[in-house]
């Protein structure tokens, strides 16, 4: 359990905070009962449907009396879920917010309260909990905007926060497309799709591809490349491919793991891509992917593949192309 969840936890634990039929956003598992759970990311939705908790990957409506929101390091993300939280609760319900003061969980707290007014807040465990009470303060316009698809930019993308690099064409995803060939043909895959910029070039790009599947454990994300890959050729996945086998095997796959960057304590997630990727090629298949240049892939790429070769180095990111 994050320090958030434990905080969160402790309000209820000690009789601050009563105990209601309640929402869950950005769930946790907590001992509390009457538990609506939302949980987009693949693993820790799997993970709450071992409880007993009702879970699904989104909540559209509701009248809640307590609704609960587990705060992430992303402000916008948290504007969205705050609003979405906010239109989720009956009137009079209560909001209750947790998030680590290391994520900025204090000056979101103070905007909250800006917007809302506060009922009351506690600090414990390094984090911040603060409640409001919904009354006939609605959110801004700004955070009620973010809690959807919405333009990324001025191209013709639609995105939402909660996606790795949601607002812009992240820099390995750009460097990975300029150096994919134009004759991949049959099934393809992209591993970790996001929003689907890469997904959508291969199918501009590539006319023999017959079958794409766009496969990543973050539900907006899928929800965003179904929206951005309007292609018959094209189906979106929400699977958890280091846990869940790929709904096929392939001819080629893609792979820009959305946690290399700013996050290179945790490799493990990338080389569980890797793995993944080995075990989904068809014999012969293509395998390109880009990463943090200075994360250790390349003993993973020479254990699971024939051969493997770099295509671009820019001192930022590394593009590989791998043999099965």
């Amino acid at each position: 359990m994050s320090g958030a969840g434990r905080a969160l936890a402790y309000v209820f634990e000690t009789g601050t905070l009563a105990s209601k039929r309640a929402f869950f956003l950005r769930a946790e598992p907590l001992l509390l009962k009457d538990i609506d759970a939302e949980q987009s990311f693949r693993p820790e939705y799997l993970r709450l449907k071992q409880t007993k908790w009702s879970v699904v990957p989104r909540l559209d409506d509701g009248a809640y009396d307590l609704g609960l929101v587990l705060l992430t390091k992303h402000k916008e993300e948290n504007f969205a879920n705050i609003a979405r939280g906010w239109a989720l609760l009956a009137p009079g319900g209560r909001l209750v917010c947790a998030g680590a003061n290391d994520d900025g969980a204090a000056s979101l707290e103070k905007q909250v309260g800006k917007a809302f007014g506060l009922v009351d807040q506690m600090s414990k465990f390094h984090c911040r909990v603060f409640w409001l009470d919904k009354g006939e303060r609605a959110p801004p316009d700004y955070w009620r905007g973010l809690a959807g698809l919405q333009p990324v930019g001025a191209g013709p993308w639609l995105s939402q926060p909660g996606i790795f690099s949601w607002d812009r064409v992240d820099d390995g995803s750009a460097l990975l497309a300029a150096h994919l060939p134009d004759d991949l043909a049959g099934t393809v895959a992209d591993f970790g799709c996001g929003w689907g910029y890469l997904s959508r070039h291969l199918l501009d790009h590539c006319s023999a591809i017959i079958r794409l599947d766009m496969i990543d454990a973050e539900h907006r994300a899928v929800e965003a490349a179904r929206a951005n890959v309007a292609d018959p050729r094209a189906t979106a996945h929400w699977l958890d491919l280091i846990a869940e086998a790929a709904p096929a095997t392939y001819d080629a796959i893609v792979c820009n793991p959305p946690f290399h960057a700013g996050r290179a304590a945790q490799p493990a997630l990338g080389q569980g891509f890797i793995a993944a990727a080995s075990r989904a090629l068809k014999p012969g298949g293509r395998f390109y992917m880009v990463a943090n240049r200075g994360l250790p892939y390349e003993p993973l790429l020479k254990e699971h593949f024939a051969s493997f070769e770099t295509l671009a180095d820019n001192n930022k990111f590394r593009v590989s192309r791998a043999i099965r």
